[in-house]
């Protein structure tokens, strides 16, 4: 089967993954066995930033980048391979927890060592407990839609993104683009920035932004999108 599709221009991420995919059709590998690789990569870039060097804070980029294809090729492969389950769902959600979490930890780590100023870990701790928050209610709304669902399918098919709703208006374009294509191409964020040597940005926008995120889970709609 040709797993290359027609790709639109956001999230960037895809155009990089469009090509991956097909390679991993070809391997002897799992869609669980895709996202265990981007834990691995996810984790190796939060502890590269936590080195605090521009050196570091770059192969941290590059990781993080490639965390990002992997994470988008688990989900193409678990459809294309037929090996969709709530197990390898559920699996993708804590994985991506665990990789920004340790992210922002890392950050603020090593932004503290840059700056010889032990607030700079303590907003990387913040932006990291923010990520926890967001997780726990995605835990909360994923039981609250599933018992309102018709069905466990219909329930699966939103979560997958075989059904979604198309962003209408001001406010629902600057929810869809704060929520998932700034989500979807984080990687490219982070990357810039160390190329720029200016990653130590990312604690105090994540300190805020994190508490905002997760806050707008509660705003109506904010989960019908899907990119």
């Amino acid at each position: 089967m040709n797993a290359t599709v027609n790709t639109p221009l956001f999230p960037l991420i895809r155009h990089l993954s469009k090509f991956a995919t097909p390679v991993f059709m070809r391997l002897p590998v799992s869609a669980n066995m895709i996202t265990t690789a981007s834990m691995v990569t996810g984790l190796a870039a939060a502890w590269c930033v936590t080195l605090g060097t521009p050196g570091a804070d770059i192969a941290a980029g590059a990781l993080f980048v490639i965390t990002y294809i992997l994470d988008n090729c688990d989900g193409e492969i678990a459809r294309l391979k037929d090996q969709c389950s709530t197990f390898g769902m559920r699996f993708d959600t804590f994985v991506d927890w665990v990789v920004h979490t340790a992210l922002f930890a890392g950050l603020g780590i090593g932004a503290a060592a840059r700056f010889d100023n032990e607030l700079w870990f303590w907003m990387g701790m913040v932006a990291a407990a923010g990520g926890t928050i967001n997780y726990i209610l995605v835990f909360i709304l994923d039981a609250r839609d599933k018992a309102a669902a018709e069905s466990e399918e219909e329930w699966a098919a939103g979560k997958t993104g075989e059904t979604y709703r198309v962003p209408e208006g001001l406010s629902d374009w600057a929810l869809y683009i704060f929520r998932e294509l700034t989500r979807a191409d984080f990687c490219f964020i982070v990357l810039v920035l160390a190329v720029f040597d200016v990653t130590w940005v990312l604690v105090p926008a994540g300190a805020i932004g994190s508490q905002v995120y997760w806050i707008t889970q509660f705003a109506q709609g904010a989960n019908d999108f899907h990119v």
